[in-house]
């Protein structure tokens, strides 16, 4: 769970709430140059951190309070195994990008054990097989990979609550086409995006939010039960293009 202080308790965003809002970004995106597949792309980022389930294990820090998912230990791989699994349901192309991302996201594992190499060298022979099966080729498939990993990277900083003071632009990600997107908050406080990379010229996205407003709890099962009964928020941003 994505977790920030604020001036009375703890504000909560769910990992899934998280992956739903990069999903509406990526919805957003102009149709002429969006990654192959669209559709079931959007499914792949709108599922990518189904691993997450705060109302299971420690989810509390040593204080007692809500674990960000920052401060949280990665996965063993037999969970990503599990991940990556379950996506096949909902098709290869989805299985793939998700394998893709299990491997960025542990590319540091590599020879930490024969565990972690063979789980690696698994996920690669998979993506290969599962190109093969498509026709589709690597070029493709990476540029794919990194519009969802654009869309993760820009729905964190959004609900991190990332995005500078002063109209400051922050930088999301240069993955795609080697291009770089920037965002900015305008004086009236909607957001615009630098290139404009989106269909409409204006739009808005949402995420909903729980708010605790005790500072620490004595167990995971206080926390869970507390989420549960917390007040529920919609964070709302605004974008709009500006002309250059």
């Amino acid at each position: 769970m994505i977790v920030n202080l604020i001036e009375n308790g703890w504000e909560v965003i769910y990992h899934r709430a998280h992956a739903l809002l990069a999903a509406q970004l990526g919805g957003h995106w102009r149709k002429k140059d969006s990654p192959e597949r669209l559709y079931e792309t959007l499914a792949a980022i709108s599922h990518h951190d189904d691993l997450a389930k705060e109302w299971e294990g420690d989810q509390l820090t040593p204080a007692g309070a809500p674990l960000d998912f920052k401060l949280n230990s990665s996965d063993s791989f037999d969970a990503l195994e599990e991940l990556v699994n379950n996506a096949r349901y909902r098709g290869r192309w989805v299985t793939l990008l998700t394998s893709k991302h299990v491997c960025y996201l542990t590319q540091d594992k590599q020879g930490e054990s024969p565990e972690w190499d063979q789980f690696l060298k698994s996920q690669m022979q998979l993506q290969e097989s599962y190109r093969q099966q498509l026709g589709i080729g690597e070029e493709e498939a990476e540029r794919a990979y990194q519009f969802m990993q654009w869309c993760d990277r820009f729905s964190l900083i959004l609900a991190q609550r990332e995005i500078p003071e002063d109209g400051r632009a922050l930088e999301i990600t240069s993955g795609i086409d080697g291009q770089r997107y920037d965002v900015r908050e305008l004086n009236d406080g909607h957001l615009t995006v630098e290139p404009w990379p989106f269909e409409d010229e204006k739009f808005t996205v949402n995420v909903e939010a729980c708010y605790l407003s005790e500072l620490r709890y004595e167990s995971n099962d206080d926390l869970v039960e507390a989420l549960q009964k917390a007040p529920i928020k919609a964070l709302n941003w605004t974008f709009v293009r500006v002309e250059s």
